[in-house]
């Protein structure tokens, strides 16, 4: 476990994708309000602002067989469980995302002052564009959006576009910060 009592050694960005850009916020303002610690730059991925309500029918309290049918309807990737032992096995991590994302209730409070770099799906229907550009309400520092094809597993399909994305926002360059 790092030592977050002095500061770091190195400097913090934070990425995460769908109920991970939650928890990436999340942790970037306990950071800041809990050990003064700015990160460099947030990037989140396939997620709608943290303010923005749930529009989806939620799924977490449902009988094991629906869950797995409703989660099938929205998601091309949990069509693949269909051995009965792995499923058996993801179930329950599966089951604790949708109920962390579901039940997520924002709290307001004082804005990042680091860049935001929010990616998006071009076709992702569970996080449009448009609620993923409303992260930039999170932060007085730079926002940037980035539109990459493919729908909420853009991640998958286009992941040489998103580490390209990440690794360019990173890098630091001579005598200045990341981009």
């Amino acid at each position: 476990m790092a030592d977050l009592t002095s500061p770091p050694d190195r400097p913090i960005a934070l990425f995460g994708h769908s109920l991970g850009a939650l928890l990436a916020f999340e942790c970037a303002r306990i950071l800041v309000a809990e050990h003064g610690i700015q990160p460099v730059r947030l990037l989140v991925s396939g997620h709608r602002a943290p303010h923005l309500p749930l529009r989806e029918q939620t799924l977490h309290h449902l009988p094991d067989a629906e869950f797995l049918t409703k989660l099938g309807e929205r998601s091309r990737t949990l069509r693949a469980l269909t051995d009965p032992e792995f499923r058996k096995l993801l179930l329950p991590m599966l089951r604790a995302d949708f109920t962390a994302s579901e039940t997520y209730a924002f709290v307001a409070g004082p804005q990042l002052t680091c860049p935001i770099t929010a990616l998006g799906g071009e076709q992702d229907e569970d996080a449009p564009l448009g609620e993923i550009a409303a992260w930039q309400r999170h932060t007085t520092g730079r926002f940037e959006l980035t539109a990459l094809a493919g729908d909420h597993f853009f991640i998958d399909d286009a992941w040489e576009a998103v580490v390209t994305t990440v690794g360019e926002r990173l890098r630091v360059r001579t005598g200045g910060a990341p981009r």
